[in-house]
C-alpha cells in the first residue's frame, strides 16, 4: 500500500474498526519516517528521535481525518 491508501484506511471511509484504523495510521506514520530518513541520510540518533515521535505522528494523522 502507498501512503495515501494507508491514510484512507486510517479513516472511517472503509469502515475499519478503531484498532485497524490505528494500525493504518501507525503504518502511514512509519512511511513518513522512512521517507524522511531516506532524504536526510539519517543517522541512528535521528531515527531514535523519529521513532519517539511515531505515536504523535499517528495521532496527528487520525486527528486530521476527523470530520469537522
Amino acid at each position: 500500500m502507498n501512503i495515501g491508501e494507508l491514510v484512507l484506511n486510517a479513516s472511517v471511509v472503509y469502515g475499519h474498526n478503531a484498532t485497524d484504523q490505528r494500525a493504518y495510521a501507525v503504518a502511514a506514520a512509519l512511511e513518513v519516517i522512512a521517507l524522511k530518513a531516506g532524504q536526510s541520510g539519517a543517522i541512528k540518533t535521528q531515527l531514535d528521535v523519529e521513532f519517539g515521535r511515531l505515536s504523535s505522528y499517528a495521532d496527528q494523522i487520525q486527528e486530521a481525518l476527523k470530520v469537522k
